[in-house]
């Protein structure tokens, strides 16, 4: 992503006004279910079989590190440069999969950042920063066996208008004034450009005319940015869905498959028009700091765990749900510990996000190195894995996991707090009880065999990562309804419709103290249970959970990503041998809705 500078909010921030407007909507409106999606990566869907790996220019070009941009701000951005990390890319990282090498915001603009543009409104090389132009650079890059990167904001940039005359390419009668509207509405993340005008021809022959320069220089991959609704916009004005459209078409047309990414913060409500018309969908705002480091933990590599749950189940060959950069590589550059670095790279392999990196590849250190070319996690990332999703809830300590096709599981154990903890995979939340044998994948070791389940101490934002492959028996569930008249209801709980859900019902409406407590939760002998809970939340929400009504639990349910799918989590629960109570309160917010509860069969 880039922004004008002087003129944008900082990502974050912008990020940080969109989640508190959709926060604010969730406890007001009414919610309504959401239609089937389309499967994900309509046209050239065979570029995205599996997600992609390569390198970016972004993270180099946004960082305040010392001596990285020493001509200005995103002034790393060089064919120079590129090249070099393209040769370091090529010798260190292409045996392993990274092919990509994709050039960001900038290529156009001088290290002032004023833009040039061609007789036909296009976008055209800075000379300083690329004195051969865009196709030597791509060809270059295919010479070393990788495949080419470029970017684009959506779209016609406001220094291309040419006060309304200059010429379509090839689109005889078209001039800029023929693909915008009348009155020059603004759009994009950053309103750097004017909404282009699709009821008008004129438009899609614009976009067909950057396609095929695009195709003609030999790029492979295109980053569409600032797209909405996303990029902290909403509105008409920001609807760029007829862009992506647009895009997909014309790329289609050029006959040369190159990937479409959008980029940044998609909307999840329009997820079946990013699956239709493209490859790849920044789920979240920029991992990149703005700093003297190229990320931090808290700024923003740590907000991936409570964004990604929602966007799993629309990850698969086709379209993949995009983290953005992993910048593990360079050690204190990255502005990151080790067990930071080794989790970071966790979430991204196992949530099949895209992996690129954006560190300076010649400057590698032995650790970074490792946890980018270790097989085994790659694998898992490029493999027929599907991608995990939390099996406990959102809190401090969580374990995600995907059972695999071959009956195994990827497990990955997280410790958010800032503090060394433990945490415990239970096999019961993986479907099985008693023996398992566990792989750790990041160390090449077999660690043996555990039964029902392995703990783990951890230090402060750390994480293990395990294939898991059960030994012992499918475990059997009692299942309660929700809305079952034997529980009861306190507050403002109610009982209300639900397709998606088991008995067509759910109990919603939980919220400033409002409770449902469930009835004749039966289990032979004490002990502490993994209780599935079903429930669904279009955000991250919280409940205290507690029996016979003891003291209480607080947990944080992972957002299902609309308030239409279903979803479950795994919460311990300590019950009494025969008839028990677990009551879900919401406290002083608002809790998810609750489709139901399934008991296992023991402890």
């Amino acid at each position: 992503m880039w922004s004008p500078p002087h003129s944008a909010l900082p990502a974050r921030a912008l990020r940080a006004v969109v989640v508190l407007a959709v926060a604010a909507a969730a406890g007001t409106v009414a919610p309504t279910a959401h239609a089937e999606t389309a499967p994900p990566g309509g046209a050239n869907a065979a570029v995205a079989a599996k997600p992609y790996m390569g390198w970016s220019s972004w993270s180099m070009q946004s960082s305040k590190y010392p001596g990285l941009n020493p001509d200005g701000d995103y002034s790393y951005l060089t064919e120079a440069n590129v090249l070099k990390q393209a040769g370091a890319l090529a010798a260190k990282l292409k045996k392993y999969g990274y092919e990509y090498v994709n050039i960001d915001a900038g290529w156009w603009r001088d290290m002032t950042w004023k833009p040039a543009f061609d007789q036909y409104a296009r976008q055209k090389a800075d000379p300083g920063r690329f004195p051969r132009g865009m196709k030597a650079v791509a060809d270059d890059l295919h010479a070393k066996g990788l495949k080419a990167g470029i970017y684009l904001p959506v779209g016609l940039e406001k220094e291309a208008y040419g006060e309304g005359k200059t010429p379509v390419w090839n689109a005889e009668g078209c001039t800029t004034a023929d693909i915008v509207h009348d009155d020059l509405r603004t759009t994009n993340g950053w309103d750097s450009a004017y909404k282009l005008d699709f009821s008008k021809p004129c438009a899609q022959k614009y976009v067909d005319s950057q396609a095929r320069m695009f195709a003609d220089w030999g790029y492979d991959f295109l980053k569409l940015d600032g797209v909405g609704p996303g990029s902290g916009k909403s509105g008409d004005q920001y609807d760029n869905v007829a862009d992506v459209a647009a895009w997909q078409k014309a790329i289609a047309a050029t006959g040369r498959p190159i990937h479409l990414e959008l980029s940044w913060s998609l909307d999840i409500g329009r997820v079946a028009d990013w699956k239709k018309h493209s490859q790849g969908w920044r789920i979240d705002t920029d991992v990149e700091c703005y700093c003297n480091t190229l990320v931090s933990w808290e700024n923003s590599v740590d907000d991936r765990w409570d964004d990604a749950p929602a966007w799993t189940r629309h990850a698969g060959p086709g379209g993949w749900n995009d983290l953005d950069s992993l910048d593990v590589g360079n050690g204190e550059m990255d502005g990151l510990t080790k067990a930071e670095r080794q989790s970071y790279a966790t979430l991204w392999a196992i949530a099949k996000s895209p992996l690129y990196t954006g560190d300076d590849l010649t400057r590698l250190d032995s650790y970074g190195l490792s946890l980018l070319t270790n097989r085994e996690v790659i694998a898992v990332n490029q493999g027929d894995t599907p991608p995990a999703r939390p099996v406990t809830p959102s809190d401090p300590q969580q374990v995600w996991a995907a059972r695999n096709p071959d009956g195994t599981h990827t497990v990955a154990l997280f410790n958010l707090a800032d503090r060394p903890a433990s945490v415990t995979a239970d096999w019961s939340t993986l479907g099985f009880t008693g023996k398992a044998a566990v792989r750790d994948l990041w160390n090449h070791e077999n660690l043996g065999t555990y039964r029902n389940g392995i703990t783990q101490a951890l230090p402060a934002h750390g994480s293990r990562l395990f294939t898991v492959t059960p030994r012992g028996a499918t475990i059997t569930y009692t299942g309660i309804e929700a809305e079952s008249p034997a529980n009861t209801l306190g507050g403002n709980a109610s009982v209300a419709d639900c397709s998606a859900c088991s008995g067509g019902k759910k109990i919603g409406n939980l919220y400033l103290g409002s409770r449902l407590t469930v009835h004749d939760v039966v289990v032979d002998k004490a002990g502490t249970y993994q209780i599935k809970v079903a429930y669904i939340s279009g955000d991250a929400r919280s409940a205290d959970v507690s029996a016979n009504g003891g003291g209480a639990t607080r947990h944080k349910f992972p957002a299902t990503g609309d308030w239409g799918t279903v979803s479950s989590v795994h919460v311990p629960v300590t019950l009494k041998a025969g008839s028990n109570t677990i009551t879900f309160d919401s406290g002083s917010g608002y809790a998810p809705d609750i489709d139901r509860i399934d008991v296992p069969k023991s402890s």
